[in-house]
This record gives C-alpha cells, structure tokens and sequence, in this order.
C-alpha cells in the first residue's frame, strides 16, 4: 500500500504536463460547489472569528497591552466572555450566502477549465488548472465581498461594547442607508486581489495532490476519503499562505469607520509604519489552524456531492 504522507514519486515537470481527462460539467459543479461551501463554514467559523478579531485589533496605547496575546489567548477570552457560541458570531452572513458563494467559485472552476478544452475529454495541465482557479475567484467575490463585509463587523462588535447591528440583515441594510451600494461592496477590490491569486493556488494544489496520491494504473476518483480530506486540507494551507497578507489589510479596511482610510494602500502604510512587515501576518496561526478542517471538509463534501449528481445524472 502506498503512504499517504508519502505519495509516489514523481518529476514535478512532468507532473505539470500530465493530462488528467475529465469530463466538467459547471452546472454540477456548482451544486456540489455550494454543499462544499456549507461543510466549509461550519468546520472553520471558530477559528475565522479567532482571525478576524486578531487581524483587527489595533497597536495598544502606551501602558497598555494588546487584548489578544496570541491566537489561544483570543479563544480562551471570547468563549469565557460569551460561551462557544460566540465563536459562531457573524456566521449567519456567510452561511446564508455561502451556497451560492461557493457553487459560484466551483462553477468559475469548472468553466475555467471546460473553455481550457479542446474537446470534452481533453485533459489540463497545472497552469491550466491554476488559471481556472482564478477565474473562480473572480466569480467568487461578486458575492463574497458583501458577506466579508458583514461577517467581519459583526464578529468584531461581538467583542465591542457597542452593539450597532442587530444581525446580518440589520447590518446589510445600515450599511445600505449610511453608504448605499458602495458601502455594502467597501473592500471588493481587497477580496479581489486576495481572492484570484490564492484561489489559483487553492485548486492547482488540489489537483496536483490528488494526482500524486493516486497509485500507479488507478484512477483519481479511486481516491480514499482520507486521501481527499488530506488534499483539501493542504490545499486549504496553501491558499491561505498566499491570501493572509492581503486578508489582513481587507479585515481592517472593511471594519473601519468611514474616513479613516482613503483606499488600501493607506491600511498598507499603516500596518507597516506601526507593526512592521510582520503586521501583515496577524491571525496566521488562527488562519493556519483553520484551513486544514475547514478546506479537507469542503473538498470531501464537494467530491461526495459531485459523485452523487454523477450517479443521479450520469453523463451520456
């Protein structure tokens, strides 16, 4: 049997070029999409708050101390303040949306990779898949703006005294009110430059482990449950690595009183002059310890999902 932990071997070049042929639907890519975007949010929405909390909490005054030591520090607050449910603050936002969220981001994929083909069955090399990925992206943030927009106020008010918004739709619509459409979409140029990029990465990762995981004269849809969770997983790892800066920037542009910043690069300019390059990695850990739960189980809903629509609508 071949170790999970230690896939075949294999040339990277080669492994760039090697046709995987599929047929891609993008319709049943994004019903699957949306189950994996439910699996997604219930698995990581503790550990976002613990990020989004992290992320923004500002440079302590002279004499005092950051409210947030590290990223336990921050759990051990917030559950002894509000129970485990308040890790599960601003979760309505993203759970409300996330089925068309993430039906939209694997639809983007499987678009991306079906106008990649030359015939049906024709199969993508790694940046094929990689392109795909950020198509994806971009289809994802026509949603996902607005919801991070919303997730990340509610989860820092939940850790405020001040009480503004009663809920995601009280939240919606005053942002609606005080800014109109402009306020609800604040940050999508942030979600954008995360998004594309991390995304890219997030499905080639995907592919290529799935890939190398799977033995010699054996198919990728063979594959073991632990065998996707494990590519979710990592895929999740590495998607975040890239975005994590970027995400850091959004969190604080995004929950920031109107005025306080002209554009992102004045957030840029200022996590560097207060914190230093570092102050772009805020919540990595939280991050981190996220990604691989939250990613292996919207893999594994995702792949469970599409082989049922397989079995239900088989292609002819």
């Amino acid at each position: 049997m071949i170790s999970l932990i230690q896939p075949r071997s294999f040339n990277l070049l080669e492994m760039a070029q090697k046709q995987t042929a599929e047929k891609i639907s993008p319709f049943k890519n994004f019903l699957a999409g949306g189950v994996g975007g439910i699996c997604l949010t219930v698995a990581g929405q503790p550990l976002d708050t613990i990020k989004v909390n992290m992320q923004t909490q500002k440079k302590p005054h002279p004499g005092q101390t950051l409210l947030y030591k590290s990223t336990l520090d921050c759990f051990l607050k917030i559950t002894a303040s509000q129970g485990l449910r308040g890790l599960y603050k601003g979760m309505g936002a993203p759970l409300a949306g996330i089925t068309p969220t993430m039906a939209l981001t694997f639809f983007g994929y499987g678009l991306g990779k079906r106008l990649q083909q030359k015939s049906p069955n024709d199969g993508l090399t790694l940046p094929q898949v990689f392109a795909a990925g950020m198509m994806a992206g971009v289809f994802s943030t026509t949603i996902l703006a607005p919801l991070e927009r919303v997730k990340c106020l509610l989860q820092v008010q939940a850790n405020s005294a001040i009480c503004k918004y009663a809920g995601p739709v009280d939240c919606m619509c005053q942002l609606y009110t005080e800014s109109g459409v402009q306020g609800v979409y604040k940050g999508t140029l942030l979600t954008l430059l995360r998004d594309v990029p991390a995304t890219g990465v997030y499905f080639m990762t995907y592919e290529w482990l799935k890939a190398s995981f799977t033995p010699e004269g054996k198919s990728i849809s063979d594959l073991s449950a632990l065998r996707i969770l494990t590519a979710g997983g990592l895929a999740g790892i590495c998607n975040w690595v890239v975005a994590i800066p970027v995400d850091v920037l959004k969190s604080r542009f995004q929950t920031a009183a109107e005025g306080v910043y002209g554009g992102f690069m004045d957030v840029l300019r200022e996590v560097l002059r207060e914190e230093g390059p570092q102050g772009l990695y805020k919540g990595f850990t939280a991050a981190m310890l996220r990604a691989f739960p939250a990613n292996a189980a919207c893999f594994f809903g995702f792949e469970v999902a599409l082989a049922f629509l397989h079995w239900m609508l088989p292609d002819k």
